[in-house]
């Protein structure tokens, strides 16, 4: 058990979600858990923020999974007693790398394997955790999408990404609508195209960049913004 408040970061062993697990661990009243879907590859990070001085914890999450969903929430209620911060952070972006840009080219399977990543997996961490967060009165989720989730500003391409964060963010408002009458806040992000594994090279913007408005979001006080949809700190429309 603990009194400080514990954050949890669903994809936290690289890029975008490794930079909001080193944010947040600066906090002195947080406590942070990166979950990872390879545990070496969690511990190796755990490490590596280790050595700059941040005591984080590291748990094997594969999003996707009931299992593992249902198991990271038993042991986070017998450990600390109490979850107050969730990042779903972990994503796919599948369609360039199979070549399935177009929506002419896009297969079902892929739309399958994306919104079971980027969609159903944060859904059941939800109703996993926000039980949790019920018990304290407390919570801030944070769901890393996109602008190319944006019905305003909808292109072509990226078929199967494009439909997971339009439909990460309609769960977004469906969930800040149903906790509207507590103090568990509920919010999109969109992190910028950001030099990572994902983003490339070409990114325009670093990983310090991308993940600041997710931490910003993730500490937010009680008479902050829920159910919208942020970019630098600022609303975008969706």
């Amino acid at each position: 058990m603990t009194d400080k408040r514990i954050a949890v970061v669903t994809g936290g062993n690289r890029g975008i979600g490794f930079e909001i697990c080193r944010q947040l661990a600066r906090r002195e009243d947080l406590h942070v858990v990166l979950t990872s879907r390879d545990i070496a590859k969690g511990q190796a990070a755990v490490q590596k923020l280790a050595s700059e001085g941040l005591e984080v914890s590291t748990f094997q999450l594969e999003a996707t999974s009931a299992a593992d969903i249902s198991a990271l929430a038993q042991w986070l209620e017998q450990t600390y007693g109490r979850v107050d911060i969730l990042v779903n952070n972990a994503g796919v972006l599948l369609d360039q790398q199979r070549g399935q840009g177009s929506v002419f080219a896009a297969e079902i399977d892929t739309l399958k394997e994306t919104m079971d990543n980027n969609v159903y997996g944060p859904l059941q961490l939800c109703q996993a955790l926000v039980p949790l967060m019920k018990k304290n009165g407390y919570g801030r989720i944070v769901n890393v999408s996109s602008g190319m989730g944006q019905l305003g500003d909808m292109g072509g391409g990226y078929t199967a990404y494009r439909f997971s964060k339009v439909s990460l963010n309609a769960l977004t408002r469906i969930l800040a609508a149903e906790l509207h009458d507590s103090l568990i806040l509920v919010n999109s992000m969109c992190p910028g195209w950001v030099k990572t594994d994902m983003g490339g090279p070409s990114a325009n913007r670093t990983v310090e960049q991308g993940a600041d408005t997710a931490v910003w979001l993730a500490t937010l006080p009680n008479e902050g913004p829920s159910g919208m949809f942020f970019r630098d700190r600022s609303p975008i429309s969706w």
